[in-house]
């Protein structure tokens, strides 16, 4: 039987190591254009339930683990496959609610729990995916429960089967095979269930690797004073700006020495002063170092400890989830403060700040619910891999929540702005859903990787050109791109042109194109907004 505290330590365990290794698992994405990436999602989902397992004793009861960690992954869950690793782990939840201890019956029925919750949750599942390497794993550890009531060997198993069943998805997804990769999905699911089995087997606890710190200049030098993780390891935020002397040794030489004595060193310099930032236990020895290099100005040293826990306290006391003042509410997902603000303009009461690359979590969505003063919260997501975490909020909710299926801003535009405050809740969902489904979208973006995607042989940093979602044709010039992109999206019965440019946009060449479009056009109506979203050099609504 595996006892509570080594349950812990396994889910532990298996959250450092796919946080170690989230940028390989990332890799294994076929699509080049820039995203959340699976990894880094699965990651950041799983990490929300450490603050509480690693306070938990050695004598805690496997269901308390268990429902810990599934409460904590539902919230945190990011990316669609953030979500289906927070249901496979609900899974172990209900197989093992009001067990103390996790025999090979337990284990198997959980599994199966979680693989049957996930592939509810997927409206289409694709096989291929991290979903078949889940469910040919239960599948084989039912059938060495008839042959072993160890869980261990059910584990190991179950490992066994996910690397099998992992090196089979390009077989079943040929873009997989074409890319010369495994699902990626797949690949963070045995990564978990394989720290899980080690630490069954009596071996160590993974370690978190260290964070590398981002590159900075003296121009760009911020304090990350309240950046940290819920797991404090140096108490003390320390910084300082020192006068260098004339015959200053290198910075290096302070950098490598503040390294050992603490973490999260950043140390910049140009010709006359060096700015430094540490985290440790002995601030004072790091000043002193300091004054090696020359004379110090504004030292400053905070308690790290001590802000986390007042923040926190912060937190919990000022949310309050708002009363409904009204019928109907709207949250929707965006990023770019054109874009924010043009969702405030047509009725939107709360926006979450997210899409490409920052797939906001369950918590982050249920929170804007929450406080939304409305009985009725209509939820625009605005992103395909930002829909499945939207649902799981809607358990979590205490009104009514609809989540409509945007995939892009224009869909969640279009649906806006066909709400009509005078009819009930099923006629406006229904209207809404139709006007979101007219509209058709196109998407300027960049390669960030090199891929071989479709038939197209695609380099780091080539123009992509998305029509609906889908890879239409590679470019070298963005203005180019555009206007050609728009031409393949207009049809006969289009009306309007909407031109939403992204902050690496300057002005004139948005509004060039947009005379270039409505000189080629001239029957329809071409509006152009400064969206200011990132990723995207431009997002193209025709309806």
């Amino acid at each position: 039987m595996i006892n509570g505290g080594l349950l812990r330590d396994a889910f532990i365990s298996a959250a450092h190591s796919i946080s170690n290794k989230r940028k390989s698992v990332d890799e294994l994405n076929v699509f080049p254009v820039p995203d959340g990436d699976t990894g880094t999602n699965m990651s950041m989902t799983i990490k929300n339930s450490l603050a509480e397992l690693e306070n938990m004793n050695d004598s805690v009861e496997c269901c308390t683990v268990a429902e810990s960690a599934a409460s904590a992954l539902l919230r945190g869950a990011r990316g669609n496959s953030g979500v289906i690793l927070s249901l496979i782990f609900r899974g172990f939840a209900k197989g093992l609610a009001g067990k103390k201890e996790m025999g090979a019956v337990e284990l198997t029925e959980s599994l199966e729990l979680g693989v049957a919750g996930a592939y509810k949750s997927v409206m289409k599942p694709t096989e291929g995916t991290i979903l078949t390497v889940a469910r040919e794993s239960a599948e084989r550890a039912r059938k060495f429960l008839h042959s072993t009531n160890d869980p261990v060997i059910i584990m190991e198993e179950v490992c066994r089967q996910a690397k099998l069943s992992l090196d089979e998805t390009p077989k079943l997804l040929p873009a997989l095979a074409k890319a010369g990769v495994v699902d990626a999905g797949g690949m963070g699911l045995l990564i978990i269930f394989e720290a899980m089995r080690d630490v069954f087997k009596g071996g160590e606890i993974v370690k978190a690797a260290n964070e590398e710190p981002k590159q900075v200049t003296v121009e760009t030098f911020a304090s990350t004073v309240g950046q940290y993780d819920s797991e404090i390891h140096f108490t003390y935020c320390t910084e300082m700006l020192i006068t260098k002397k004339e015959d200053a040794d290198d910075s290096s030489k302070l950098r490598a020495y503040l390294e050992t004595i603490g973490d999260c060193v950043v140390v910049v310099e140009d010709d006359e002063i060096i700015k430094v930032h540490v985290h440790t236990n002995n601030p004072g020895k790091a000043i002193e170092k300091g004054l090696e290099f020359g004379y110090i100005n504004l030292p400053k040293i905070e308690n790290m400890k001590l802000q986390h826990e007042a923040k926190q306290k912060e937190v919990k006391r000022e949310f309050v989830p708002a009363k409904p003042e009204k019928q109907f509410g709207f949250v929707a997902v965006a990023a770019g403060n054109g874009i924010e603000s043009l969702f405030k303009d047509i009725g939107a009461d709360c926006i979450v700040k997210g899409g490409q690359t920052m797939n906001p979590s369950t918590e982050d969505i249920l929170a804007a619910i929450m406080s939304c003063p409305a009985e009725t919260v209509f939820v625009l997501p605005n992103n395909k891999n930002i829909i499945m975490a939207a649902e799981q909020a809607v358990k979590l909710a205490d009104r009514r929540v609809c989540v409509l299926q945007t995939r892009t801003i224009p869909q969640g535009i279009s649906a806006m702005l066909a709400f009509d405050p005078d009819c009930d809740f099923n006629t406006n969902r229904i209207e809404m859903t139709n006007a979101l489904e007219r509209v058709s979208t196109g998407q300027i973006t960049f390669a960030a990787r090199d891929s071989d995607y479709e038939g197209h042989s695609i380099k780091q940093g080539e123009i992509l050109c998305l029509d609906n979602g889908k890879l239409s044709f590679v470019e070298k010039d963005v203005s180019k791109a555009a206007y050609k992109l728009t031409k393949k999206l207009v049809k006969g019965d289009s009306s309007f042109i909407t031109i939403l440019y992204g902050a690496d946009v300057t002005d004139d060449a948005a509004e060039a194109l947009q005379k270039q479009i409505a000189a080629k056009y001239s029957n329809l109506d071409v509006n152009l907004i400064n969206g200011g979203q990132p990723v995207y050099y431009y997002i193209i609504s025709v309806e």
